[in-house]
């Protein structure tokens, strides 16, 4: 019994180099998941951006808010109430405390709506205490999943 040798041709040279179409479409839709991953991430991170930049508007108004109620400890509950537009920055222009505290409340709702997407401030005021207390609330809607934030600050009058 004699062995019968195999003898193994190689593949003509087109059919040896390169990839087969498999491996290129396995290849792309790697890729492809990768890519649709980088792109979620950017777009979580423009958001949380955009968070970010709410956030830091919303503190900066709050801490505005703070400072003018310091600056007009006289106003007392003045500030808890509907703020209106009284001309009190124009030059000449003498305003009471009250006046300046419903200016006040309209510049910051100004602020607010301009600054922040639906944007309000409110203002409570507690006389209970001594110094009386003043709580600084500023809201507004985030757009997506979130229907909105607040920031409350309490502020003594000293």
């Amino acid at each position: 019994m004699s062995m019968m040798r195999v003898r193994a041709f190689p593949l003509p040279a087109p059919y040896r180099l390169g990839f087969s179409l498999v491996e290129v479409l396995i290849a792309l839709i790697v890729m492809s998941i990768g890519m649709l991953g980088i792109a979620g991430l950017y777009v979580q991170s423009m958001q949380a951006g955009r968070t970010s930049m709410f956030r830091h508007h919303a503190v900066t108004l709050a801490g505005d808010v703070a400072d003018r109620i310091r600056a007009n400890p006289r106003a007392r509950g003045e500030y808890a109430l509907a703020g209106s537009n009284n001309n009190c920055v124009a030059a000449g222009v003498v305003c009471t405390e009250a006046e300046m505290a419903a200016h006040d409340i309209f510049s910051w709702n100004r602020q607010a709506a301009d600054s922040l997407p639906n944007g309000r401030v409110s203002i409570g005021f507690d006389d209970a205490f001594s110094p009386p207390r003043y709580t600084i609330t500023v809201l507004w809607e985030e757009p997506g999943e979130n229907p909105g934030y607040s920031i409350t600050i309490p502020v003594s009058d000293l």
